[in-house]
């Protein structure tokens, strides 16, 4: 009985010896392994053997990357203050196990106060516009910065990145005012300027249309002209004196001004005599002698036999011979 109690005690033995002896690190770890207090070795990923009593796991090292955010309120160039946040990757550098270990008491604090200061020192050079402008350069530089201290102690930074950069609400409503206002002077401007189109080109159509009114006022006139010379040839042509074909020719031109009255919506009421062959000679006698004095007023007096004269004569005479006649 008591052998066989010696026995399992033996085998109790052996077994926790092998625990003590063989041990695995798993993938991305490594141990450091101190033998008497002293370091030894470090064990990477696999099966290993140490010496029981003699050997000791000192620290199981992390090795995949880390990240730690760093918030800060600074001031940049234009005097403005900015909350920062920054996020930095890191992780321990395979090589330098053992440095990393035994260097740094508090690896993350002090990568932490590297972030600090190197923010501290990049913002303060730059107004609020060129941070958010250069967000990507301050990020590189911080993590050169960063990187280059932390490599000594066994670290290595691997990426640093600006993720905000947040002034005051205050700050946030005065730059949304001005965007907002230099988006307004910019629609003012587009609106000017589209009124200012629209003018030139209803100017131009107004000129292209009084253009065209000419045209076609000076074609009235110029058939007008030709239509009273026909008339006065053939009433020359039938022996008529061309004193008398000038009086008919301009009593006409006087009846049609009275039609163009009468159809006028803006006619006013004309009083003329009652429509007798006496008073119908008495307005006749009225208009021509009226229209003849006129004549002989305001230009030479008409050669007979010159139709084309007579002609133009009656077109500017008559409608300038517009008095309404006495009762």
């Amino acid at each position: 009985m008591i052998s066989l109690v010696v026995l399992i005690v033996v085998i109790l033995v052996v077994i926790a010896l092998a625990f003590a002896t063989i041990f695995v690190v798993p993938q991305q770890s490594g141990y450091v392994i101190e033998r008497l207090g002293k370091f030894h070795r470090v064990s990477l990923a696999g099966l290993h053997v140490k010496i029981p009593v003699v050997d000791r796991v000192a620290q199981k090292m992390n090795l995949r990357v880390a990240q730690m955010d760093v918030q800060l309120e600074t001031k940049t160039l234009d005097n403005v203050f900015v909350v920062i946040v920054a996020s930095t990757q890191f992780r321990v550098d395979p090589n330098n196990i053992s440095t990393a270990f035994y260097e740094l008491q508090d690896p993350a604090g002090q990568l932490k106060a590297y972030m600090e200061d190197a923010l501290r020192s990049a913002i303060p050079s730059l107004t609020l516009d060129d941070a958010f402008a250069r967000k990507d350069n301050i990020a590189l530089d911080v993590q050169q910065t960063v990187g280059n201290e932390m490599a000594r102690f066994g670290f290595n930074v691997v990426k640093t990145l600006i993720t905000a950069i947040d002034p005051s609400k205050v700050v946030k409503e005065a730059m949304d005012s001005i965007n907002a206002a230099q988006r307004e002077k910019e629609a003012t401007r587009q609106r000017a300027d589209a009124q200012r189109i629209a003018i030139e080109t209803q100017a131009t159509a107004n000129a292209e249309k009084v253009r065209l009114q000419g045209e076609g006022q000076a074609n009235y006139r110029r058939e007008i002209a030709n239509g009273i010379g026909d008339q006065i040839k053939s009433l020359h042509s039938v022996g008529m004196d061309i004193e008398e074909v000038n009086r008919i020719v301009m009593f006409n031109q006087y009846l049609d001004v009275m039609r163009s009255l009468s159809e006028s919506g803006n006619a006013k009421t004309v009083v003329l005599p009652a429509s007798t062959p006496g008073a119908f000679n008495q307005l006749y006698n009225e208009v021509t002698n009226a229209l003849v004095t006129a004549q002989q007023t305001e230009a030479p007096t008409v050669i007979a036999g010159d139709e084309a004269s007579l002609a133009t004569h009656a077109q500017h005479g008559a409608p300038s011979r517009s008095t309404q006649p006495e009762d």
